[in-house]
């Protein structure tokens, strides 16, 4: 398992200093986030970025995250899915493997919205496939459906496209529906993508994104779902997500190598300040 670092956990620093930050805290992997990207390739290339990344020895792991996809309709899908091909072809020049995909399951619905959903995921999975991008579903634990890992899971497998898999949050892992049982759904071919973080003290009902803080220091139960990666294999990316504001006022290096000591320490690949490569 790789430990990696989205640039969500710095929104307060600009994309240099994300990347210059994250691999002076000996951070060798790093989630894009969307919308930095974006606004940071309007005044430089992609080969811009790639040469800054490789120079700093970090890997483009994955991005994050699209949404709007499955059940949007009209303009609104219109103007989804013209972002969501301009990205993917932004991806394909980072040579960016994985993108993360959110359902947009916020109200009722029914078995029209369920086909719209699963034919919307399929198309997304035959467009990113010429672009070597693999689509990761994120299940939202606040959502109406798709909000735990099993339907997740199942909803992947019946799109049947070998680019399409599943995003495994810890965070909507332990505030939603989902079971550790349901950890016997994640394979070492549907999982693309896993990102970690804790919450302390908030009852799975009230936790919000900002109160995320580092694995390992909150009421998170994550020795089963590291314990199942191991078992299947995992060899991706294991990246600290925090949606959190307090964090965004650390600076990119001291989040940094905050972050990465976390995650070493959660993922059993350090003690005692030692670090196990």
């Amino acid at each position: 398992m790789i430990p990696c670092l989205s640039q969500v956990c710095t929104l307060g620093s600009s994309f240099e200093d994300d990347l210059d930050g994250y691999a002076d805290g000996a951070c060798t992997a790093i989630e894009l986030w969307l919308t930095k990207l974006e606004e940071y390739t309007t005044t430089h290339s992609p080969a811009e970025v790639l040469r800054r990344a490789v120079d700093r020895g970090l890997t483009l792991a994955c991005a994050s995250f699209q949404g709007g996809l499955l059940l949007s309709q009209g303009a609104a899908r219109q103007a989804a899915w013209e972002q969501f091909e301009r990205r993917l072809d932004l991806l394909a020049e980072l040579a960016v493997p994985v993108l993360v995909v959110t359902p947009d399951f916020l109200g009722p619905f029914d078995f029209v919205d369920l086909e719209r959903a699963f034919v919307s995921l399929h198309q997304a999975g035959e467009l990113a496939q010429p672009r070597g991008v693999r689509l990761a579903l994120e299940f939202q634990a606040r959502g109406t459906f798709l909000n735990n890992l099993e339907s997740a899971a199942g909803f992947v497998r019946s799109v049947g496209l070998r680019n399409v898999g599943l995003c495994l949050d810890t965070f909507h892992f332990a505030t939603g529906p989902s079971k550790t049982e349901d950890l016997a759904c994640l394979t070492e071919k549907n999982l693309f993508h896993t990102q970690f973080c804790d919450v302390a003290d908030r009852p799975r009902e009230l936790a919000t994104d900002a109160d995320r803080i580092l694995p390992g220091e909150g009421d998170f139960h994550l020795a089963p779902i590291i314990e199942h990666l191991r078992k299947i294999g995992y060899s991706g990316c294991v990246s600290l997500e925090l949606l959190n504001p307090i964090f965004w006022q650390i600076p990119a290096q001291q989040l940094g190598e905050i972050g990465m000591t976390s995650l070493r320490l959660v993922l059993g690949q350090a003690d005692r300040g030692v670090w196990h490569h």
